[in-house]
């Protein structure tokens, strides 16, 4: 199944305090829930604007659904073709 990277702008995400972090985690794995199984967030990287979610999911369009749905944006998702690590370097 894909995996897909998803940018979120949202100014001061690294700031936001834990019960919002907490919040935000709750309405997503909710829509999750709604959506069914085929959608999976395995987790999000948050910087001082942004926040970076990796997703596995059937296509781009059901990742869109799940950001309409939450009212999340997703201002880029690019899906993931390869995955590369120190490892790789070992050919």
């Amino acid at each position: 199944m894909p995996k897909y990277v998803i940018e979120r702008e949202l100014p001061g995400a690294g700031s936001l305090p834990a019960e919002t972090l907490t919040a935000i985690s709750q309405k997503s794995c909710g829509v999750l829930r709604q959506l069914g199984s085929e959608i999976q967030w395995l987790h999000s990287y948050v910087t001082e604007n942004k926040i970076y979610c990796v997703y596995i999911a059937p296509n781009e369009e059901m990742v869109r659904e799940h950001a309409r749905l939450g009212g999340f944006p997703a201002n880029s998702v690019a899906e993931v073709r390869t995955i590369i690590d120190p490892t790789t370097a070992e050919g």
